[in-house]
């Protein structure tokens, strides 16, 4: 193996855990790179325990202090933002350049974490004469994250900046998949200067989320994955009178209507459905075609042939989500689907083991077709056809999902029919990937979440406080009122 057994990260210190390996596979060669151990219980106990002992001094910093760390933390980030690339390279199987945008995109978190002071600091207000009353936020305690494999480092920061600075302490889940990416934020998160205890990583399956659910002392539990599991998540942890946020799969409808600019959309919809070997919840999932497009249909057939894996087309995770993406291709077209692209058989000189898929779309879809239907997760892009907008807005709206959607058009009065009636909470106008940015908050609407609120930005400071009101009076010229 080219590196050593991973180990859990608990009160400051990488220690070994009593549970089974399971091996690491890298999707760039399909060749065993580690092992990661599958957590007990009693070790995410151990985490919980040390997390809660370092909230006592970690709340007692002022959030001017404790944001000092994410000072240090986004330096850190960008000085070794080479290295890190690699290793997300290595165990998720993206190119260089979307391993390096996904720290980029955690630098960006961690700015805004380093705004908080100026966002959380309480109002206070003299609500009648010689009376006042003044807003304060407090942090929940010990929360947790749980993270997917398909973003090892962007993920985890989502929340670790924004929750830590907020006074909470945390333990980390991150996909047994790619647990590198967790270790190493760790060390970052030492290096800058964070207390032992505030941060932990328990690595494991199932057993470990299930721990993390069931924790009396975890007061807050975020997820990101499957629709599925997140919904589980959500109603184990509620169940318990906790928090939960949990953020699920995603069906995206890119519409392209004939106005729509030909280039720009064709390049657009590729790198959308095709980044990240599609693997995000964020990606290209079926363009709705309205009316008379096939010049443009053509320019993306043209210019997703430009991408090829192994050069500027990562990996799939794995060789069983590349089996299931390829049988639901083949089902596709067993039911009348007609490939203008076929990137199944790919094989990536040198890397005869990796797990790869070309680009794939697939012309003349049918709603009711699971490819239709399903999260593919992978770079395959479903046409279907419809006569016109409205067509084309109820099938957008018939989707349990609401993660993102976007429109082509050259027409300002489309975008903005389409941005005032699509049922998403991720709108995108000649954009296929709108994901926002900091200040402004991620998160979808329908099945793609479960929980209130979003998981960054502004959004994300209520979830991980609550919200004390204290009101004061001093002067007897107050007198006596209602309030009284």
């Amino acid at each position: 193996m080219k590196y050593q057994q991973l180990k859990n990260y608990v009160d400051g210190r990488f220690v070994p855990s009593e549970g089974k390996p399971l091996d690491v596979y890298s999707p760039l060669s399909g060749e065993v790179i580690s092992e990661v151990p599958l957590s007990t219980a009693s070790e995410v106990d151990t985490a919980v325990t040390a997390a809660k002992e370092a909230f006592k001094e970690w709340s007692g910093w002022t959030i001017k202090e404790r944001v000092q760390v994410f000072y240090r933390y986004r330096a850190l980030l960008e000085e070794n933002k080479d290295a890190i690339g690699s290793l997300i390279r290595e165990e998720n199987g993206k190119t260089s350049s979307e391993a390096v945008a996904e720290i980029e995109k955690s630098m960006e978190v961690a700015e805004f974490a380093c705004s908080l002071p100026q966002l959380v600091g309480g109002e206070t207000l003299e609500v009648s004469r010689g009376v006042q009353c003044q807003e304060e936020r407090y942090p929940l305690g010990v929360v947790s994250s749980i993270t997917p494999f398909n973003f090892p480092v962007m993920v985890p920061n989502w929340t670790i900046p924004i929750t830590l600075a907020l006074g909470n302490t945390m333990i980390l889940k991150p996909s047994e998949q790619v647990p590198f990416g967790a270790n190493k934020i760790a060390e970052l998160l030492a290096g800058s200067g964070l207390p032992p205890g505030v941060f932990n990583v328990v690595h494991g399956d199932r057993a470990v989320v299930e721990a993390i659910c069931d924790h009396p002392t975890i007061r807050a539990v975020s997820f990101v994955g499957s629709t599925r599991v997140a919904e589980a998540v959500y109603v184990r942890v509620t169940s318990q009178h906790k928090r939960a946020l949990c953020m699920g799969g995603a069906k995206n409808h890119l519409i392209v209507l004939p106005d729509a600019d030909p280039a720009m959309t064709a390049e657009d919809v590729v790198a959308s459905f095709t980044g990240c070997a599609g693997q995000r919840c964020m990606a290209a999932a079926t363009v709705v075609a309205v009316g008379e497009v096939d010049h443009i249909i053509e320019q993306i057939s043209l210019e997703a042939q430009k991408v090829v894996p192994g050069e500027n087309l990562g990996a799939i995770i794995s060789k069983q989500a590349q089996e299931r993406i390829e049988h639901m291709i083949a089902d596709a077209i067993d039911g009348g689907a007609q490939p203008l692209v076929d990137g199944r058989q790919v094989v990536v000189a040198g890397k005869p083991n990796g797990y790869y898929l070309g680009p794939t779309i697939l012309d003349h879809v049918q709603p009711e077709m699971e490819i239709a239907q399903a999260e593919v997760f992978g770079p395959v892009l479903t046409i279907i056809r419809v006569a016109d907008f409205e067509e084309a807005m109820s099938l957008e709206a018939a989707s349990p999902y609401g993660n993102a959607a976007a429109i082509y058009t050259s027409s300002g009065g489309w975008a903005r029919k389409f941005s005032q009636r699509a049922s998403a909470g991720m709108i995108g106008i000649n954009i296929g990937v709108p994901v926002p940015r900091e200040p402004f908050s991620f998160g979808g609407w329908h099945r793609s979440r479960f929980g209130v609120g979003d998981i960054t930005g502004r959004s994300s400071v209520d979830f991980w406080t609550r919200l004390k009101k204290t009101t004061t009076k001093w002067s007897a010229e107050a007198g006596v009122d209602w309030m009284s």
